[in-house]
């Protein structure tokens, strides 16, 4: 049924050397967020699986959603990007969960613009308690701009999000 042994449970054994988390592991040693951008929220039962536990499909909902949020904070209006005609697909993504959220928990999304390399976006994230104590998930995600009618990728980014991130000294 499984192409390779199932994992070890001994803690002394490193269970996920073969995965490709290179990405996510090289910002966790620093896990101060403050300059990052806070998105709040509550796991509700339509998030979760019947034993109470976040599916795992939502975390990514969250995570577009405080991309969204934090565009949009940045000066970049997601519909307003649209209506011109350009989009920020995601082409690239990687999660890694550390510990379940569960129903009625209060978390927080922390994201922040770690790069950017051409018409591409590196998005980090961590979801961690309120208080910022408990790591629940932490990811990157790699968006591209394209145009819309053409479904093509851009040379350049677009006016509106390159003078956004130059006026948020992220360019």
């Amino acid at each position: 049924m499984f192409d390779r042994p199932l994992p070890n449970s001994d803690s002394s054994v490193d269970n996920n050397a073969d995965l490709p988390t290179d990405a996510i592991i090289k910002y966790m040693v620093n896990p101060n967020t403050s300059d990052w951008f806070s998105y709040p929220v509550r796991a509700f039962p339509h998030h979760t699986d019947y034993g109470g536990i976040v599916w795992h499909g939502a975390y990514v909902t969250w995570l577009e959603e405080a991309r969204v949020e934090y565009l949009r904070s940045l000066g970049v209006d997601y519909n307003y990007l649209v209506n011109l005609g350009y989009e920020l697909p995601v082409v690239e993504m990687a999660l890694r969960y550390h510990i379940p959220v569960k129903l009625g928990m209060d978390v927080v999304i922390k994201t922040r613009i770690q790069n950017t390399k051409g018409v591409r976006i590196i998005c980090d994230y961590q979801i961690q308690s309120p208080d910022g104590e408990i790591l629940y998930l932490t990811a990157q995600v790699t968006l591209v701009a394209i145009e819309s009618s053409k479904g093509k990728i851009l040379r350049q980014l677009p006016p509106v999000v390159k003078d956004a991130l130059v006026k948020s000294k992220i360019l």
